[in-house]
């Protein structure tokens, strides 16, 4: 079995070759695995403050929009985020946006009254082949214990909002990767919930492997696309709303060289964020007097998107283990059925 995963692309990584290599940012998982219930909740904290009092800049790239997200319409008004992202499945969307509301009025009583009203951010996918998803068994207090797990270690594969995810007819889940922008000193992270791709169309760091995975499984019939990815990035370069809404859309170049066609069942989101400054809530403090990265400067950052999304993913496959979960479905996890194929990998750690 091989102990490293592809390597993609000729950039650098960061220490830990993870959207945590970006200062501040933080991540934490809560997993539910008892039997038919596999599923879980992912929290991304931009920094370590409250992002409703210090909003984070941000833009949005919808791929192809068969998702059941909330939020997504003020990022795209406004351009901050101004809650922790959270990552969960469908069905769990309102309760984990309900934790996001009352864990704000808790810290900032005024929200609502004398303050304005706080926008939840939860993506979601559909764990429903693995989860007993209409259970709905992710509760507040799972978001909470995610946001209080939250750090710069992150585990991948089926953890947190990953643990019933399902990528290229495999066990999926989270996925978390960084590239560096040589001559530029920035740093590019990304974070993947992958439960997306049909077998015989995967591409691992550039071979399509999912021919042969599918012709010795017998998938090459596999159905049709009905899967999702969320893609969250970081960078600590000077970015606005619309610069960074353009590197969102770079995402969908990691996800294609996978082997995604992005197809019609499939929720294809991206999100990016700076985490150079912050926005002020109040009206009275001022804005942040940020000279931004000029536009013909971001062909280095858009390469470390691309490379670190399709990274990210080909972590979330190489990470998960097998999970079976309700009425006896089951995933296979990619390393298991790579044990004796020649496939590139990373001799060396990044």
């Amino acid at each position: 079995m091989h102990p490293l995963p592809p390597r993609i692309g000729a950039l650098p990584s960061g220490p830990r070759d993870a959207i945590t290599d970006l200062a501040g940012v933080s991540v934490g998982h809560a997993t539910l695995s008892d039997g038919a219930v596999q599923t879980g909740v992912t929290v991304v904290r931009p920094h370590a403050g409250d992002p409703y009092l210090q909003r984070v800049p941000a833009g949005v790239s919808v791929i192809n929009g068969f998702g059941k997200s909330v939020g997504l319409v003020q990022v795209e008004e406004l351009g901050v985020l101004e809650t922790p992202i959270a990552l969960t499945n469908t069905f769990s969307v309102p309760e984990v946006a309900r934790a996001q509301i009352r864990q704000c009025v808790a810290a900032n009583p005024e929200c609502g009254r004398g303050l304005p009203t706080v926008n939840p951010l939860v993506f979601e996918c559909n764990d429903g082949y693995l989860n007993d998803i209409q259970r709905m068994a992710v509760r507040e207090a799972d978001y909470l214990a995610a946001w209080s797990a939250a750090g710069e270690p992150v585990a991948q594969g089926a953890v947190g909002a990953g643990r019933g995810m399902s990528c290229f007819g495999l066990k999926g889940g989270i996925g978390t990767a960084s590239r560096r922008v040589e001559g530029q000193g920035f740093t590019v992270g990304a974070l993947v919930l992958a439960n997306f791709g049909r077998l015989p169309q995967l591409v691992l760091a550039g071979r399509p492997v999912g021919r042969e995975l599918a012709a010795r499984l017998d998938a090459g019939s596999a159905g049709p696309e009905k899967g999702s990815i969320i893609v969250l990035v970081a960078t600590d370069a000077s970015l606005d709303a619309r610069q960074l809404g353009r590197l969102a859309v770079r995402a969908g170049a990691g996800i294609a060289r996978t082997g995604s066609v992005f197809g019609h069942g499939s929720g294809d989101i991206a999100l990016a964020f700076s985490t150079a400054y912050t926005v002020p809530l109040s009206p009275d403090v001022p804005m942040p007097a940020v000279a931004m990265l000029h536009d013909a400067r971001l062909d280095g950052l858009f390469q470390a998107v691309a490379d670190g999304v399709e990274q990210a993913i080909v972590h979330a496959l190489w990470h998960a283990e097998p999970v079976a979960g309700r009425d006896g479905h089951a995933r296979q996890a990619l390393r298991d059925l790579l044990a004796d194929a020649a496939v590139p990998t990373n001799d060396k750690p990044t």
